[in-house]
């Protein structure tokens, strides 16, 4: 297996972040502005910067606010995956704390499609939620024909159903959780990031610690951050199979955050719905 140091879909940055030059997010993601392919992708990929597609989402009014990429042994940075966070620069949709955003994903060494999706952005903390794709599809254009357009057309598609989301978030922070219900939540979602949760050697109580005050609560949406937060994070203490004490650490790599995201998200529509 190669070491890796991946990226997460976790946001670093200013809650509220300003628009990010071209060469701010070249800085951060210098696989955005990459100038070929990689040599192994076949011949029938269409090679599209990530740069034109960028252009064409600033183009119809969205802004970037964030770029990260992998770090990977087996892949050069200029072929990397890579995502950039955008933003409306007019938003109509108001949340109480946080803010919509389309995710960009893509690379240039044939891993992976361009691929959009939707963040939220919680002001008060650095993390994301990522919803799931069965709340909110996933738009996935392939290296293949009209690239831009397609793009282009799926975010602005994707930014039409953003006030049903807001409806959706609201409705959170409108249900309360009853202390067994917070727990039975965090059971599941303990095992959305260990198979079997119940030998993870953490307790699903660790997983509603508050970290901050803005987090106290026992809503939905407060809980959900919670968990995701402290499943995402690490730094909870735990013992192993052998008995050792040890922290869990962050979630770092692209893939096991979406996963654990899009699940987390379906567990608290699951706890809305009931």
């Amino acid at each position: 297996m190669n070491n890796m140091s991946d990226v997460s879909f976790a946001s670093h940055g200013n809650a509220l972040a300003r628009e990010l030059s071209l060469e701010a997010v070249r800085q951060k993601a210098p696989a955005v502005f990459a100038a070929s392919a990689h040599e192994r992708t076949s011949p029938r990929y269409t090679f599209i910067p990530t740069e034109r597609v960028l252009a064409g989402l600033i183009n119809v009014g969205f802004m970037p606010v964030d770029a990260r990429q992998t770090h990977t042994r087996s892949t050069s940075l200029a072929h990397a995956r890579h995502i950039v966070r955008l933003r409306r620069r007019v938003e109509t949709v108001q949340l109480n704390d946080s803010v919509l955003e389309v995710l960009f994903l893509n690379s240039h060494d044939g891993t992976s499609a361009y691929q959009l999706r939707v963040g939220i952005f919680r002001v008060v903390c650095t993390n994301g939620l990522i919803v799931s794709r069965t709340a909110f599809p996933t738009q996935c254009v392939r290296h293949r024909g009209n690239i831009v357009d397609e793009v282009v057309i799926g975010a602005l598609q994707m930014t039409e159903r953003f006030e049903t989301l807001a409806a959706q978030i609201e409705h959170m922070e409108q249900r309360r959780l009853p202390k067994d219900e917070q727990l039975q939540f965090a059971e599941r979602a303990l095992e959305l990031r260990f198979q079997r949760g119940a030998e993870s050697g953490l307790e699903p109580a660790q997983l509603l610690t508050c970290r901050r005050v803005q987090d106290v609560g026992d809503d939905l949406w407060r809980v959900t951050n919670r968990i995701q937060e402290n499943l995402l994070r690490g730094g909870l203490r735990r013992r192993t199979v052998t008995g050792r004490l040890i922290r869990t650490r962050s979630i770092t790599a692209i893939a096991q955050d979406v996963r654990i995201n899009s699940g987390l998200w379906d567990l608290a529509m699951g706890v809305l719905a009931a």
